[in-house]
């Protein structure tokens, strides 16, 4: 021992020594940088890590084979709802953007439509404002489809709105449209690499949202051109230019992750790639439904007709706008180098209202005092750790005939998976039914839900509807019911405007 240790440290080391007492306390692992890509549209099967056999996304399997798979991460079915669970971190009841904007509804339907929120308001606790309080530079870039106002639409959060909702930086549009050329990826790219690169020396938060694969389907000529030469087909199902979006979204991965590396952050940042809902498998024509199409004399028909179809979800069943699997669970990979474990794989149900507190948690943010969470910090899960499975739900209370939608709600317990029809229902071959109904699967043994189990299981089915029945209750969400101004030859008319108030 070394002779010039005063003699009261000399005793403190021998304590500690003979304790076991740690000589240092380890350091706090350092905050990551967050990039979290949201895809539009991107259905479960288009990732060859998902088992993509048309398409090498080598740049996304990179991605899933230096971090994990989500196999059973959830989302809502459409864009705007999905949106605003992730940023609020609240379930569809509680943030009450469960419908898409601007607002459209089905005014003499069976069931009355809840009145739902069009506007994500500037006072809303968003992951954004969290994550700056926390000392976080924090950004957007691409689609936003929570306001139609002054503060942004459909394409953008614009700049000088961007602090309201906890941003400090917009990016703006691109060039054209977003429906022309790559559909902005390439321009949407350049300006996550450029927020990146201006922030290297500070924790960041970017929120990178493409416009792909949502229609209209645009992608680069050549990469069209590719596609159809290998055989695909102009139109329809998995089309030349579907195809050759999907690579192109890939290759833009490909340059962030070449560009984190380039800027030393590619250690210290979590990457999530997630997508709003599934992809279009199949989507019925709205026109013989829409009022400017159908006379005052005229009934609506009772049945959906194929309008096209794009992508298959298979072995999912649907795909967007939908309550089955094809509409909700879409493709989901994590990299937290340090944190998950390279080729990780986890199959335990995940929720989007999810990825707010498990970004806080490894921010280091808090939620304000009093704001009830809908979701659970993944962190345990990503970490190889023990992550109880819990029941996710779902509330789904309006009409939509371009994806078959009727009022429901869904619960997801373990393997079994309930979907309550509220007061009516289509068939699997577009066809109206009235009347209330309830769909029980068993996700393990039949993925495609080819097999409803309600009649067969008519306790478990029973049990199900009681806790999804709590649930809704205790989220404040109103059931829909007799609709007074119910029609029944246009029961199925599509008229602009929000449910009205009553």
């Amino acid at each position: 021992m070394p002779r010039f240790l005063p003699p009261r440290l000399l005793s403190l080391f021998w304590l500690l020594l003979c304790t076991g007492a740690p000589l240092l306390r380890a350091a706090a692992p350092p905050r990551p940088n967050v990039l979290f890509i949201l895809t539009d549209d991107q259905g479960y099967a288009t990732l060859s890590c998902f088992g993509n056999k048309l398409v090498a996304t080598p740049h996304l399997d990179r991605l899933a084979a230096e971090g994990a798979r989500l196999t059973s991460a959830y989302v809502l079915p459409q864009c705007t709802p999905t949106r605003a669970a992730l940023l609020t971190g609240r379930n569809a009841p509680r943030n009450g953007m469960w419908h898409v904007i601007p607002g459209y509804g089905y005014p003499h339907a069976r069931l009355r439509e809840p009145v739902f929120r069009d506007q994500l308001g500037r006072d809303t606790f968003t992951l954004a404002k969290g994550l700056r309080a926390a000392g976080y530079a924090t950004g957007i870039a691409g689609k936003w489809h929570l306001t139609t106002g002054a503060d942004g639409d459909y394409t953008r959060l614009k700049p000088e709105a961007a602090t309201h909702y906890g941003f400090d930086f917009a990016a703006p549009n691109g060039p054209g449209t977003q429906n022309e050329g790559d559909k902005w990826v390439d321009h949407l790219t350049d300006q996550a690499l450029g927020f990146i690169g201006a922030h290297r020396d500070r924790s960041w938060f970017l929120y990178l949202s493409h416009h792909t694969i949502h229609g209209k389907v645009s992608a680069p000529p050549d990469l069209v051109a590719k596609y159809r030469a290998r055989g695909a087909p102009e139109n329809g199902l998995h089309n030349a230019t579907y195809l050759a979006a999907i690579e192109h979204l890939d290759t833009s991965v490909g340059r962030l992750l070449a560009g984190l590396e380039r800027l030393g952050q590619a250690e210290r940042t979590l990457v999530v790639f997630l997508t709003d809902n599934g992809g279009i498998d199949t989507q019925y024509d709205p026109a013989p439904f829409l009022a400017a199409n159908v006379g005052a004399a005229s009934a609506t028909p009772e049945r959906l007709t194929e309008k096209e179809r794009a992508f298959s979800n298979a072995p999912l069943r649907a795909g967007k706008g939908s309550h089955y699997e094809g509409g909700i669970r879409v493709p989901c990979v994590v990299r937290w180098p340090g944190v998950v474990k390279p080729d990780t794989v986890a199959d335990t149900p995940v929720h989007v209202v999810d990825w707010l507190p498990t970004l806080f948690a490894a921010a280091g943010a808090r939620a304000p005092a009093g704001l009830e969470l809908d979701g659970r910090d993944l962190g345990p899960l990503l970490r190889g750790e023990p992550f109880p499975v819990r029941p996710l739900f779902w509330y789904l209370p309006f009409y939509e005939v371009r994806w078959g939608a009727t009022p429901c709600a869904i619960i997801r317990d373990g393997d079994w998976k309930l979907i309550e029809f509220f007061g009516d229902w289509f068939d699997p071959d577009g066809r109206y039914v009235p009347g209330a109904r309830l769909e029980l699967y068993h996700l393990r043994e039949d993925l495609g839900e080819t097999r409803n189990l309600a009649a067969a299981e008519p306790q478990r089915a029973a049990d199900l509807r009681q806790r999804l029945r709590a649930w809704l209750a205790a989220s404040g969400a109103e059931i829909p019911g007799p609709n007074p101004d119910f029609n029944p030859a246009r029961h199925l008319l599509e008229t602009r405007g929000m449910p009205a108030r009553r």
